[in-house]
């Protein structure tokens, strides 16, 4: 079979965001070419014992992503094209122009997996099937999340500011709505933590079978952590199956823009005294999700960062 391949012509310091933001879209997989130099890190997961001389970085990217052939292309290109619009409004993303071409199909969809091996979010050891548990780490919390074709690993540090601040908020008995699920690895944390039940919503009916497993695989029963597929944000029935004013703790994963949305649907499934926490947000725009959350009559509670990335968490009083 052969697939649609289309490549976004960038710079190294939009990487990160359009991914993000393609990953919104429900585009996931996307293959990374720039001439950034290889971390220690990066190189002591590589397969090889001297590395190739590489190009020097001129800063320059190309993020291609793939389409089979009985997709709506031209529906998916022009959404794409028009978030590639809306980024430039705010940041620097270089031409932006897409590119088409065609490939065999490969290997890629497993490939990744050669390059994907557990690791800590502080004492949380994260798993993915392929791999065995080290036997000085069998005493840990340990999550086994397979991140599959379409959701993310927990690699990434919004997710990893979210887990952080689960660590610190959720206690027994405690109940969750996860908004943007993807693998479902914010809800299996709050599960391992002590939570009684999660909810969760997400846009890609990828989403319902990545949490599936990832559930199985952490030997969760199905009844503590229910899935559904909609927008919260405008869907009445989404909203009323997600209920109100009940979850002591809210967590949102999603890019800025999407929270400003999402926010003021947030407040009334909130609790009193319930927490919301948000990430995806690019330093950039940490002032406009700051603001919309006291807007929306919630109070800031902590900021944390990793790199460009921001984590806002706020209480509804």
């Amino acid at each position: 079979m052969k697939w649609n391949r289309f490549t976004i012509d960038t710079i190294t310091e939009a990487e990160d965001m359009i991914i993000s933001t393609l990953a919104d879209l429900g585009i996931e997989g996307v293959e990374i070419e720039d001439s950034q130099p290889l971390s220690e890190e990066d190189k002591a997961q590589m397969f090889v014992d001297i590395m190739p001389d590489a190009p020097d970085n001129d800063g320059k990217a190309k993020l291609s992503f793939y389409l089979e052939e009985d997709a709506p292309v031209e529906n998916i290109l022009q959404t794409v094209e028009e978030a590639l619009a809306d980024l430039r409004s705010f940041m620097e993303i270089g031409s932006g122009t897409i590119t088409r071409s065609q490939t065999e199909d490969k290997d890629w969809i497993n490939n990744w997996k050669e390059y994907f091996h557990q690791f800590y979010v502080d004492d949380i050891l994260i798993v993915p099937s392929w791999e065995e548990v080290k036997p000085q780490d069998q005493e840990r919390m340990i999550l086994h999340i397979d991140p599959g074709t379409a959701f993310g690993t927990g690699m990434h540090e919004t997710t990893q500011l979210v887990i952080r601040q689960l660590k610190k908020y959720v206690k027994k008995g405690t109940l969750l709505l996860d908004v943007g699920t993807g693998s479902g690895i914010l809800g299996i944390a709050a599960l391992k933590l002590g939570a009684a039940h999660v909810r969760g919503t997400d846009l890609d009916p990828c989403a319902l079978s990545a949490v599936e497993e990832n559930r199985e695989s952490n030997d969760i029963p199905q009844e503590d952590f229910e899935m559904v597929i909609g927008n919260i944000i405008d869907d009445k029935e989404i909203q009323d199956w997600a209920g109100y004013e009940k979850y002591d703790i809210v967590t949102a994963n999603i890019l800025a823009d999407v929270l400003i949305n999402l926010t003021p649907v947030i407040t009334s499934r909130l609790k009193k005294g319930g927490i919301y926490i948000t990430s995806g947000i690019l330093d950039v725009k940490e002032e406009d999700v700051v603001r919309c959350v006291k807007e929306n009559g919630l109070a800031v509670v902590e900021i944390t960062r990793q790199g460009e990335w921001v984590c806002v968490t706020a209480r509804k009083d």
